[in-house]
């Protein structure tokens, strides 16, 4: 390791530089004291090395994380500096064609993950850490095990989650598709690419770094000047860089870009070259043109299942040849794997649409896609990460008067047994064994499993509440996983739900926390085919970030669900949010409430007190619930709901008896 230290001083100094390394336990596993003198205003680069018997090694299985202390204490014993890196010990190895050893051994399966650009819904750039974080738990939850961060270094705190989660990370230029003649435009890729390597390069989860221009047509000698300067700032062993197979000076790189020749083949390599390693940067992609953008693989939330499951085919295995999961499996270990684009819903800035490819949308709320990749991860339970793990089991099907016959199941269990209408009949279905260079779990679908016309009988026969699948994921004949799903009925409430990935929110005035309102039925099933909107309030230590100008508040509902974003004050308290129906009316769903409390921050806040007052100003701005009326009003509304419903059992009835409900 190397450490370089800065001395501002208009004196010379000398002193001790004291290493230690903690376990998580906070017991000493290494150490080391070394002497320093630096001249005044002077700065040195200090190396030394630690050596750690049996050490817990960080992979995505186990992302374990040592902290090294580093102190600089005068010749007099005076503290001077102290600060402390959180680090991983593992090693990286590419062996060209053998692909990605990790820690020494074989990877064994292809290293799959997604690109991320890190804009949020509403705010942009600007998020808070604890948005960062729920990003990178949520692709981990996924199954994913690298991110591409297309095309700039992310925020710090996204990249501590990465260590800490089990994350890799391709570390890229910030730049894409733009060169500039001028001399000092060059110069200025060169500083970015050593900052960016010097920011980050202490980071465990880095695998990569990709220190060239994205997409970008630049000179001959940029290339290896580039390289050059990769290791030049990281000169340790695992350092590892990586180009498109395509671009000018590509053969200076160990590592190569390229679909694979099983996937999209006319942009992959015409050959493998023995002494490179492959991977795919960015997949799932499949436009029509680059002015259209339409596409199998770009679907909104809001245009519902039957889209949503041809996305998920689309990247797991189209019939047509493209990458996916299955091709990228195909070509392991040639090809080490491969990085989704993309992984969220994002603007761009060059097309009128947004990007609309992610596994999840704008506001992070999952597609069907983001099931499927979920049941790509490995079955077992595992402790050592922080994020979900473990069997799933997931049915694609909302059982509406629209959706499909067939039935998709996404699981990654051996055996699937598909109950339907309150046990009536069961489907089976047993995976073959799963042959080498074949996906870790394809798509399970039951053929006309669904008919709309069965749940109708059920409904007028009195059995309404034996309406339901119920998916059941079995391992070694024991059921592991189970998922279970009514067709929606009469929407009849708002409900709200944290969308926090257990973090609390900070009260610092800038930490944020989404806020969810569903339209559901009395069983809470929710009712994704409504055209209703939301206005939601709040009262005490928080904000909405929404406002009628920007359409955010009220906001239509978006498959049954709308999000919204609350800002914490700088005053740790409790905070309330009621969403309801905007159009007034006796049928209108019950208006529903949250209440959550944020906590006071572990450090000491700095800041001006007008600052503070423009905080509060705000804070104040937006507290718009009645609370003399509160509790009255929201009585008010169940009697009329529940009045409502009873007066419809009579309709009902008489509808029955004359055979009105065959119309």
């Amino acid at each position: 390791m190397q450490l370089n230290i800065q001395n501002d001083n208009t004196k010379s100094f000398s002193g001790i530089i004291t290493f230690e390394l903690k376990d998580k336990k906070g017991s000493v596993v290494s150490s080391k004291r070394v002497k320093s003198s630096l001249q005044k205003e002077g700065n040195k680069t200090f190396k030394t090395s630690l050596t750690v018997d049996s050490p817990e090694l960080w992979s995505p299985e186990s992302p374990y994380l040592y902290k090294l202390y580093t102190t600089i204490t005068s010749s007099k014993g005076e503290l001077i500096d102290s600060y402390y890196t959180r680090v991983g010990i593992r090693s990286v190895e590419m062996r060209g064609l053998e692909g990605f050893f990790l820690n020494g051994k074989s990877y064994g399966r292809p290293l799959i993950g997604a690109n991320r650009h890190q804009d949020f819904a509403v705010i942009g750039n600007a998020l808070p850490n604890s948005l960062h974080y729920r990003d990178a738990k949520k692709l981990r939850s996924a199954g994913l095990e690298i991110i591409r961060n297309a095309h700039y270094p992310q925020d710090p705190a996204f990249m501590d989650a990465c260590d800490e989660l089990g994350l890799f990370v391709i570390v890229n230029t910030p730049g894409w598709q733009f060169w500039n003649n001028a001399p000092i435009f060059e110069q200025r890729v060169y500083s970015d690419i050593r900052s960016m390597i010097r920011r980050d390069r202490n980071h465990t989860a880095v695998l990569l770094w990709e220190p060239i221009l994205n997409e970008t047509h630049y000179p001959d000698h940029f290339a290896r000047k580039v390289n050059d300067i990769t290791y030049q700032e990281y000169p340790f062993k695992g350092c590892y860089t990586a180009s498109d197979a395509q671009a000018k000076g590509s053969e200076v790189f160990p590592i190569i870009f390229s679909h694979p020749i099983e996937g999209l083949k006319e942009y992959a390599v015409s050959a493998y070259d023995p002494l490179k390693s492959y991977y795919t940067r960015e997949w799932g992609d499949n436009v029509d043109n680059w002015s259209s953008h339409n596409s199998t693989s770009r679907v909104s939330l809001a245009w519902g299942e039957a889209a949503q499951i041809v996305q998920s085919h689309h990247y797991a295995h189209p019939s047509y040849p493209h990458t996916s999961f299955e091709s990228l499996h195909a070509a392991y270990p040639r090809v080490f794997g491969g990085t989704l684009w993309h992984s969220f819903d994002h603007q761009r800035g060059y097309h009128p649409d947004p990007f609309y490819g992610g596994i999840m949308d704008v506001f992070r709320q999952p597609k069907y896609s983001y099931q499927m990749f979920k049941s790509q991860r490995s079955p077992i339970l595992n402790p050592n990460i922080k994020a979900e793990s473990g069997p799933m089991i997931y049915i694609a099907n909302e059982l509406t008067p629209f959706s499909p016959k067939d039935i998709d199941v996404y699981t990654n269990c051996d055996e699937v047994q598909l109950i339907r209408y309150g046990g009536k009949d069961t489907l089976t279905h047993t995976r073959p064994e799963r042959k080498a260079n074949e996906m870790r779990s394809r798509i399970v679908t039951f053929d006309n499993a669904f008919n709309i016309m069965q749940d109708k009988q059920m409904n007028r026969s009195g059995k309404e509440g034996n309406s339901y699948f119920e998916a059941q994921g079995l391992i070694g004949g024991k059921v592991v996983a189970t998922h279970k799903i009514y067709p929606s009925r009469r929407p009849s409430k708002l409900v709200l739900t944290v969308d926090n990935e257990s973090t609390n929110l900070t009260a610092d005035g800038a930490d944020i926390v989404t806020i969810v309102a569903s339209i559901t039925d009395e069983r809470g099933e929710i009712k994704h085919l409504n055209n209703y909107f939301v206005k939601f309030e709040i009262e005490g230590e928080g904000r909405l970030l929404a406002n009628s100008a920007t359409m955010t508040n009220p906001r239509a509902m978006v498959w049954g669900s709308a999000p919204i974003l609350v800002q914490s004050s700088l005053k740790a308290g409790k905070i309330k949010v009621r969403a309801s129906v905007i159009f007034e009316g006796k049928h209108i769903p019950i208006s529903g409430e949250i209440e959550l409390e944020s906590i006071a921050p572990k450090f000491d806040m700095i800041y001006m007190q007008s600052e503070a007052d423009a905080i509060d100003a705000n804070i104040d701005a937006t507290k718009t619930i009645d609370n003399s009326s509160d509790n009255l009003k929201r009585e008010n509304e169940q009697l009329r709901n529940e009045l409502n419903a009873l007066k419809l059992k009579e309709v009902e009835a008489q509808q029955d008896f004359f055979g009105e409900g065959e119309k």
